[in-house]
């Protein structure tokens, strides 16, 4: 494995602290308490060709990989951004892999070059209301009609659908009961959400308020024949293209989050003074943010790793599910820290570190729980039973 700086990576660094120096954390503060999507902020990035960092160049993107887009996504939450500004942008990256690699060239063609430019947000439906992260006892039916599928059913957690002129829906074109392997009979649909026959409803919740996450429910929605994704049945297999790049994205988000938790907590230590001493010169305040600063290196390690892996198409779901793992648990470490390193002062909003403390616990929830991801290492990896 090459250390070597790389230049590239460098300038994406420098281009995106640039922009985001424009975007201080009272923006950030200011539009979570709002509920507000960070428009300007999203026209930025569109404006500079970032939105579509890792489309490819025929659709007139910049044809980089996840591994360019983790180190994008890294400095945007770095910055103090944290989950806002990534949630605002990041769809429009892993989202559209299953497209790219599967969907028609005429599908292709309509989608991507407006993703490239921002101009068209999608969202990703899987989860729902019962199914969870049992992606195939997901509800949701597709059922032909010609030259059209007729779809029903709910979807819970979609990110941003208000905004949304598409989603990349996941549904079944066969019930589990007539499949043979509990991954087949699912398809994959690039489906519209104006339309009478969609209804969308925000979601209260603890963070990340500047981007709304939906129930999403299909009544009857007709989709035609040719926004399905690749072949019917096999969209298990397709989103797997988009869920092993989100994961890793969503590692980077982690580390750039615990990166301004503990930027701001040194601060902090070396500012503050009680009992006649900076609070930092004590080995109670110094060795957690020791300790966070090289949990959140290591785990940057192992995204780069995946990153690499599946920009070279090799196998990656271990290396993916691990940083996932690794970064939520080091972001939220260091976050926590941050807190604890405060004070009292750490739970007041103008310190800002209690908004990376809720933004960092959700990364250990989603877009799958570290349970789950102990899971799998442990039966995919490990070749030990299955615990359900």
């Amino acid at each position: 494995m090459d250390f070597a700086a790389n230049p590239d990576h460098e300038s994406i660094r420098e281009g995106i602290r640039r922009i985001c120096a424009d975007f201080p954390d009272e923006y950030w503060a200011e539009k979570d308490a709002a509920h507000e999507f960070p428009w300007d902020f999203y026209a930025a990035l569109a404006e500079g060709g970032w939105v579509g960092i890792a489309t490819p160049e025929e659709f007139g993107g910049g044809g980089m990989g996840i591994t360019e887009a983790s180190i994008m996504l890294e400095e945007i939450a770095a910055s103090g951004a944290a989950m806002n500004g990534c949630s605002a942008v990041h769809l429009s990256v892993f989202g559209m892999e299953p497209v790219r690699r599967h969907g028609s060239a005429e599908l292709a063609g309509e989608v991507l070059p407006r993703v490239a430019t921002g101009d068209l947000h999608v969202a990703f439906g899987v989860t729902e209301p019962d199914a969870g992260t049992d992606t195939t006892s997901i509800r949701t039916r597709a059922v032909r009609d010609g030259d059209e599928y007729v779809i029903d059913g709910a979807k819970v957690w979609t990110t941003k659908a208000p905004y949304c002129e598409m989603c990349l829906l996941l549904v079944r074109t066969t019930p589990l009961d007539e499949v043979e392997h509990r991954t087949d009979g699912i398809s994959l649909f690039l489906v519209d959400l104006d339309d009478p026959a969609v209804d969308i409803t925000p979601i209260p919740k603890v963070g990340r308020n500047a981007v709304v996450s939906c129930e999403v429910r299909y009544d009857g929605l007709r989709v035609p024949a040719s926004r399905r994704i690749g072949a019917e049945g096999e969209g298990f297999r397709y989103i797997l293209d988009g869920l092993n790049p989100e994961r890793i994205l969503i590692a980077a988000e982690a580390i750039g989050i615990g990166r301004a938790a503990l930027r701001r907590a040194t601060e902090y230590a070396r500012d503050r003074v009680v009992f006649d001493r900076p609070i930092g010169q004590n080995q109670g305040i110094a060795f957690p943010l020791a300790e966070a600063h090289m949990k959140l290196s290591a785990a940057e390690l192992v995204v780069r790793q995946a990153g690499w892996l599946y920009d070279n198409g090799e196998p990656c779901a271990e290396e993916a599910n691990t940083a996932k793992y690794l970064a939520a648990e080091a972001g939220f470490f260091a976050a926590d820290r941050a807190m604890q390193t405060h004070g009292g002062f750490g739970y007041a909003s103008e310190y800002h570190v209690e908004r990376y403390w809720r933004e960092a616990r959700l990364m250990e929830i989603a877009p799958v729980s570290q349970e789950m991801v102990l899971n799998f290492i442990s039966n995919k990896v490990l070749g030990l039973p299955k615990s359900y």
